[in-house]
């Protein structure tokens, strides 16, 4: 299964399990941990079924013969033995009269009985939903195109389902965030690079920052993850611990949550220990009590200046996560923007970890990245095996006009920028090649986003086949032809043929639509012109009519087709790899690394001292101005002056009822 048919499944399986919540009473939060539970369930099914044919052909022959498989040979394989009640054809094959909620708290129970590690994660609240919704939803999960699925893309069904419940607002009641977003994880890890030893996370959520790590050790064709790192995490909410203990699960990473108040514990015993910490913490958390010994005496503070007088958490989790790292360890975390000016106490405690030398990059991140505020924030990478060349300095990297639109509120890092944030890091670093190694790694993402278009090009012509393709005044034959140009012109890393080609391909659905309505139109004058007693011609005006129907009827599917993802969402893919490509060879046309204005700047302890040991990017890269010729400023303003419109209405209507009542 290729990658955009698994984001088509992804976006399927979705719908479908959103739709059945829409049309019942539950809210997102109540959804969240059953949905996600079934997802387990069909994952541990799956794993059960894959390792069982290899597990009973390497079972050895017995005088009685071959051996049983015990519970030891499925871990081995790294799947369970799913008890008969717990798996999936069995829940799914219950008679109508059978009490599905009370089977499927059941068959949690058994798993948990049997796998101690999973105990208490389960959810076990099946009875809170109404019958006839679960069976549809166990259909969902039990489609042919998902019962054959292998793990790693059921770790990303159920990081997708996540990404969507934090988008719908689930457990923002809960007071924060559980989940943080895959860009902003990948932009850490890829900037950390955690290949071996302690990864750990002190507010760990869903336990993204472990997950994206083990993706980052198989891409890089390394040990299995499990002999690789070790995965440390700590929570302080309950049902959160739960979703990362289910996420390592679901992804077979083995690791220690433990939900615990990190401002309070430091339940792993990791001071000093840790190669990697990675960590998304709660911003501005006030009503920290910093008069509790154990905040006096906490051995993860600076002791001059640890404790900050204002009435916020950040400042303790950025000393935190210098503390918990080794000699050679790195960290990265998001912090809130106020953090790199922040004064007082909280300037001194910078100040100290800067004259340290391991404050390595910060990078500036803009606003809409998180799916429940909008705000933007600052992401800290600290080094304290930085190699001596680099100790009094740090890279700076204002990414704020550096993003790609998801929605109109949402934005994200596509994988061209995170891999040229990645480049800029490693040649900081010393590497010679990062920059030249991008590119080429660019141009090859270029080359695949063709192929993924043209294929879905080919996907849709057979899907429309007929008049549409047929008819040769439509041209979409040629279109074709053009479009495969694309993958030559991007081996041959010529950007600007590869864009110039592209405008003739960009969205063929508006020139359809006046072809049709020049048919139209030469139609009714026909019509008009007949005579009426002409029989043969009103014959071949009704064939004409039937033809325009059914021409009208393959557009309209061409169209739907198009606009939901099928094409249009390759073709965005491939104008993104483009665009990427062309912005590293524009900022470092030698292939060497060299500050460029607005973007990124190597500052040293000196000048940061001289900024009164300030830490925004902005301060220092200086300002550039970029228009982002495929967004549509004219209709995004329409959109504002929109919505300013109905502000304005609601704040008249408030205005009336305010004087009606006399107020």
């Amino acid at each position: 299964m290729n990658q955009q048919q698994i984001k088509q499944l992804e976006t399927e399986l979705w719908a479908s399990a959103d739709n059945l919540r829409a049309n019942s009473k539950l809210t997102a939060a109540e959804y969240k941990d059953p949905v996600l539970g079934l997802i387990l369930l069909r994952y541990a099914q799956n794993r059960y079924e894959q390792a069982k044919v290899a597990i009973e052909v390497a079972m050895p022959e017995t005088p009685r013969g071959k051996l049983k498989p015990t519970k030891e040979h499925f871990l081995a394989a790294g799947a369970m033995l799913v008890p008969e009640q717990s798996q999936y054809d069995y829940l799914a094959n219950l008679p109508e009269g059978v009490g599905i909620c009370e089977a499927l708290n059941t068959a949690m129970r058994l798993i948990e009985e049997e796998y101690p590690d999973l105990a208490g994660i389960l959810p076990k609240n099946y009875q809170e939903l109404d019958p006839d919704l679960l069976r549809e939803l166990i259909r969902v999960f039990n489609k042919d195109s998902v019962k054959n699925l292998s793990g790693d893309v059921f770790g990303r069904i159920y990081e997708y389902f996540l990404m969507k419940f934090s988008m719908s607002g689930a457990g923002a009641q809960e007071g924060g965030e559980f989940f943080t977003p895959p860009s902003l994880v990948q932009l850490i890890v890829n900037l950390i690079q955690p290949d071996h030893g302690i990864i750990h996370d002190p507010a760990c959520g869903s336990g993204g920052m472990f997950v994206q790590t083990g993706h980052f050790i198989e891409e890089h064709g390394g040990k299995s993850v499990n002999e690789t790192i070790k995965c440390y995490g700590t929570e302080l909410k309950s049902n959160n611990a739960k979703l990362a203990k289910m996420n390592l699960a679901i992804h077979g990473i083995e690791g220690k949550v433990i939900e615990s108040n990190s401002f309070y514990s430091d339940p792993h015993d990791l001071i000093g220990q840790c190669d990697f910490v990675m960590a998304n913490p709660p911003f501005n958390v006030n009503k920290v009590d910093k008069d509790k010994d154990y905040v006096k005496t906490d051995p993860r503070l600076f002791k001059e200046v640890g404790i900050p007088k204002a009435d916020n958490g950040n400042y303790l989790w950025i000393q935190y996560f210098y503390h918990y790292l080794n000699a050679t360890g790195r960290a990265g975390f998001v912090m809130a923007s106020s953090a790199t000016d922040a004064g007082n106490t909280e300037k001194a405690i910078r100040q100290k970890l800067i004259t340290t030398g391991a404050v390595d990059c910060i990078v500036s991140v803009g606003n809409n990245f998180f799916y429940t505020r909008s705000l933007p924030c600052h992401v800290w990478f600290l080094d304290r095996g930085k190699r001596e060349k680099n100790r009094d300095k740090i890279l700076m990297i204002d990414a704020r006009n550096t993003f790609r639109k998801v929605t109109t509120t949402i934005n994200d890092y596509s994988p061209g920028q995170l891999l040229t944030f990645a480049a800029i890091m490693n040649a900081y670093r010393g590497d010679s090649d990062a920059i030249s190694n991008a590119v080429m790694q660019l141009q090859a993402q270029a080359i695949e986003q063709a192929a993924d278009l043209i294929e879905a090009v080919n996907e849709l012509r057979q899907q429309c086949a007929g008049i549409m393709f047929n008819n040769t005044a439509l041209n979409f034959k040629a279109a074709q032809l053009e479009l495969a140009q694309c993958v030559i012109l991007a081996k041959d890393a010529d950007y600007a043929a590869c864009h110039a080609l592209l405008q003739t391909f960009e969205n063929p659905v508006p020139r359809l639509a006046a072809l049709l309505e020049s048919y139209k139109t030469q139609l009714d004058t026909d019509k008009k012109a007949l005579d009426k007693k002409d029989s043969t011609g009103k014959k071949r005006l009704d064939e004409q009519g039937k033809l325009l129907r059914e021409l009208n009827a393959a557009i309209n599917a061409y169209q739907n087709r198009y606009c939901k993802s099928q094409v249009g969402e390759p073709l965005h893919d491939y104008k993104q790899a483009l665009k990427d490509w062309h912005h590293l060879t524009q900022y470092f046309p030698d292939d060497r690394y060299a500050d460029i204005e607005g973007l990124c700047k190597i500052v040293d302890l000196a000048e940061v001292a001289e900024n009164d040991y300030s830490l925004t990017p902005g301060r220092y890269v200086g300002y550039s101005i970029e228009v982002d010729e495929d967004f549509d400023y004219q209709k995004r303003m329409t959109e504002i002056n929109a919505e300013l419109f109905a502000l304005n209405e609601n704040t008249n209507a408030m205005m009336e009822q305010i004087l009606r009542l006399g107020l």
